[in-house]
């Protein structure tokens, strides 16, 4: 058995990223969101893109208003209004002001805002009774935030509304992306059923093909469900080669770059995962990782893709997706930063109990108590045979080897199960 870092450097060793030239894809800005971005983006526009009014009040030279008070205002006459949108006609001269609001174009011959709190408007003048702090206060120059050519975002980037704020901002409408991860998920076991079909004595009902498939699509791959592949070698075998196949092949599914199997991964008589795997000339680098839940994982490599065998039992399913799987997926889909497990340090609620020799995960909920982080265990028994009680958390608490009993108000490592 691997230890459980052992095992995720080996994983994430073997992934390589989509490629920046083959596996890229124009969207429309409406389409983009939880993409990543393929390519640098650069914008023609400068922001902001010409000086503008911070604030509403007046443009004007600091020259004539630096020494006024309340006592000795400065009296300006005002020359113009100059609301949003607006090109301004006239140039401020010596004595002179216009009116400006907030995000306004600046007037030539103004250097400076003075901000409404500190006038007084009396028909066409204004007196201004408090001098600006500096010259150039409350003005937003051309290209202070961003200048033109420069690079305005890196590819690798998840999009979400500020990044896509900025696209739209800068007129980008056609956006390059990765092309979504394509991921071919299926159950295997004589015993399974589909959710629609009815129960008879011994078997159990396919949750892994949902959840899993569930999972994938929550961090922006494509999950291609396979459905259930009975208990037989060569039903298996055909199965993982249709997964396989090049996508010029007319009766198979678009290649995969990553198969989830569940179940058959084990050391029973009908698990045939790995001499399967083998036949077909995959490359077995993981039989077992020293976890509870989820010793049994295989993982191996083809020359494209990527063969995770799952525990068929659904609660260590979708413990090793999350250890495990889930960044697999995330790196390959071309996230530069963030594809790691997400471990922070939380005091437990409980007492948190274990048997120590393998590195345990117990499931429960992540909260933010009086500025730190607390983990409260899920209610009921933390058996791998208890899905039920999965349902609602988003955290896993992490039990160390050789450790059997973590008292509460200790301080314990938690992986975060959201995505990207």
């Amino acid at each position: 058995m691997l230890p459980a870092q052992e095992a995720e450097a080996l994983i994430l060793e073997a992934v390589q990223a989509l490629d920046v030239q083959q596996d890229v894809e124009l969207v429309e800005l409406e389409a983009c969101h939880d993409r990543i971005l393929a390519s640098p983006v650069t914008s023609r526009l400068d922001f902001p893109h010409w000086d503008n009014s911070a604030m509403d009040g007046y443009a004007v030279r600091f020259e004539d208003v630096k020494t006024c008070s309340a006592d000795q205002p400065a009296v300006l006459e005002v020359i113009e209004e100059i609301p949003a949108g607006y090109q301004p006609q006239k140039s401020v001269q010596p004595g002179q002001a216009a009116r400006i609001l907030t995000g306004s174009v600046m007037p030539t011959g103004a250097d400076t805002i003075v901000i409404q709190e500190h006038t007084q408007r009396q028909a066409k003048t204004v007196l201004v009774l408090e001098p600006p702090s500096e010259p150039q206060a409350f003005v937003r120059h051309q290209g202070a935030f961003h200048q033109a050519g420069e690079p305005l975002l890196s590819t690798g980037i998840v999009l979400k509304a500020p990044e896509i704020a900025v696209l739209a901002a800068a007129q980008c409408v056609q956006i390059p992306v990765f092309r979504r991860v394509r991921v071919a998920i299926l159950s295997t076991g004589d015993e399974l059923v589909s959710p629609e079909q009815s129960l008879q004595p011994g078997q159990i009902v396919d949750s892994n093909q949902y959840a899993l498939a569930a999972l994938v699509a929550e961090i922006g791959a494509e999950p291609i469900t396979m459905g259930i592949v009975q208990d037989d070698p060569d039903r298996l075998k055909d199965a993982i080669i249709q997964s396989l196949a090049p996508e010029s092949s007319a009766t198979a599914i678009q290649s995969a770059d990553i198969i989830l199997s569940s179940g058959g991964v084990s050391v029973g008589d009908y698990d045939y995962v790995d001499r399967i795997l083998a036949e077909l000339g995959a490359e077995i680098h993981i039989r077992s990782v020293a976890i509870k839940p989820g010793k049994p994982l295989t993982f191996a490599t083809f020359p494209n893709t990527l063969y995770f065998g799952l525990p068929g039992n659904p609660v260590s399913a979708l413990v090793t997706f999350w250890r495990f799987v889930q960044p697999a997926i995330l790196k390959r889909s071309g996230l530069a930063h963030g594809w790691k497990p997400r471990f922070i340090r939380a005091v437990t609620t409980q007492d948190l109990r274990s048997d120590g020799r393998r590195e345990s995960y117990l499931w429960g909920n992540i909260e933010i108590f009086d500025g730190s982080y607390r983990f409260t265990p899920a209610g009921g028994s933390s058996s791998s045979g208890n899905l039920i009680n999965l349902a609602g958390t988003n955290a896993l608490g992490v039990v160390a080897i050789a450790q059997t009993h973590v008292k509460a108000g200790d301080t314990i490592q938690v992986l975060l199960t959201h995505g990207k």
